[in-house]
């Protein structure tokens, strides 16, 4: 009968817990500014660097950062990467995402991005890391990481004046 007891105890704090991790992360989504989504045009230096690999010094991207539902997608149709984003942080127009995807077959690729909206505009900084996986065993054999300082202009989308 104890166990039973605890058992049922277990499982009701267990699904307590997954559903307010549920709603704290649509309510991240909520509180996206909807000046976040729309067009980017993304200017990025490179700031630090460490490892093997000589990162782009510059870029320039476009950005396509829209919603369906609770899922952010981010496109770039200049490299054609098309990703998921995990909200990790909002706070006003302080935001936090990240997203990690497969770069080529053996290596992943984990950006976060910390950005302040400032009406059409944006400035941040992106954290990239790029770990290399051993194809005989999966462990990794490097990891290279780069910071880029970020500015962003809106090109298309809805602006902080509802226009």
């Amino acid at each position: 009968m104890i166990k039973k007891l605890i058992t049922l105890l277990i499982l009701l704090v267990g699904l307590t817990v997954s559903a307010e991790t549920l709603k704290a992360g649509i309510a991240k989504i909520d509180a996206l500014p909807n000046t976040f989504y729309g067009s980017w045009r993304v200017l990025a230096k490179v700031d630090k660097q460490t490892g093997s690999i000589n990162f782009r010094p510059q870029t320039v991207d476009i950005w396509n950062l829209s919603r369906v539902g609770d899922v952010i997608n981010l496109n770039n149709p200049f490299t054609g990467a098309s990703a998921s984003v995990k909200l990790d942080y909002v706070e006003g127009n302080i935001i936090r995402f990240t997203k990690t995807g497969e770069y080529d077959r053996n290596k992943k690729l984990t950006d976060t991005v910390d950005l302040k909206l400032n009406g059409n505009t944006f400035t941040g900084i992106n954290y990239i890391t790029l770990e290399t996986f051993s194809t005989y065993d999966n462990s990794l054999i490097k990891k290279d990481t780069a910071i880029y300082i970020l500015r962003g202009e809106k090109i298309s989308g809805t602006s902080i004046t509802g226009k």
